[in-house]
């Protein structure tokens, strides 16, 4: 089973946390048992987005590790080759979305509107909302791994990031 395909994420109580420290920031990764469910700038947008501290223990799980290895690959400028098991929670749209964000090769980028074509083809609809994209984009639990920095306006400008538009110009740069 692809990353893409193990999306859906699972119920568990417990959430393990741990920290990266990047070039571009401090990293606050969280984790069930079986897979991640969030990597988060610190102080970005929606920052820990559905974590409860008494559910939450510090902890290195096998899966934060791999996040580690995963990043370490990353920020040294390699396109890793492998993901974590991946458990967002969010709605159906906005795993489609995230789903979508996968599949945006390291060092390329894709428009809102693209984004919106391939869910009004995969959805049977004529049109979708570019705004509705953007919302589902902005949402996205798992930065950098689920790729939204690298998601831009349709001149190719480069629009909002929840990390902020700092850290998405360093992510575009690293790659």
């Amino acid at each position: 089973m692809t990353a893409a395909e193990d999306i859906f994420g699972r119920n568990e109580d417990m959430i393990f946390v741990s920290h990266y420290d990047s070039p571009l920031g401090m990293i606050y990764m969280a984790a069930d048992k079986d897979g991640l469910k969030g990597v988060w700038f610190e102080g970005q947008k929606y920052f820990a987005s559905g974590l409860k501290e008494n559910e939450t223990e510090e902890k290195e799980t096998p899966v934060l590790k791999q996040t580690r290895e995963w990043l370490d690959l990353y920020f040294a400028g390699k396109d890793p080759e492998f993901l974590p098991s991946l458990a967002p929670e969010g709605s159906e749209f906005r795993k489609e979305v995230w789903k979508i964000l996968l599949t945006i090769p390291y060092g390329k980028t894709m428009t809102y509107g693209e984004i919106g074509r391939k869910i009004a083809e995969m959805t049977g609809k004529k049109h979708m909302s570019a705004q509705a994209v953007g919302g589902a984009v902005g949402h996205n639990p798992i930065s950098i791994l689920i790729p939204c920095h690298r998601v831009v306006g349709t001149n190719g400008s480069l629009t909002g990031y929840a990390g902020g538009i700092e850290k998405k110009i360093g992510l575009l740069k690293l790659e």
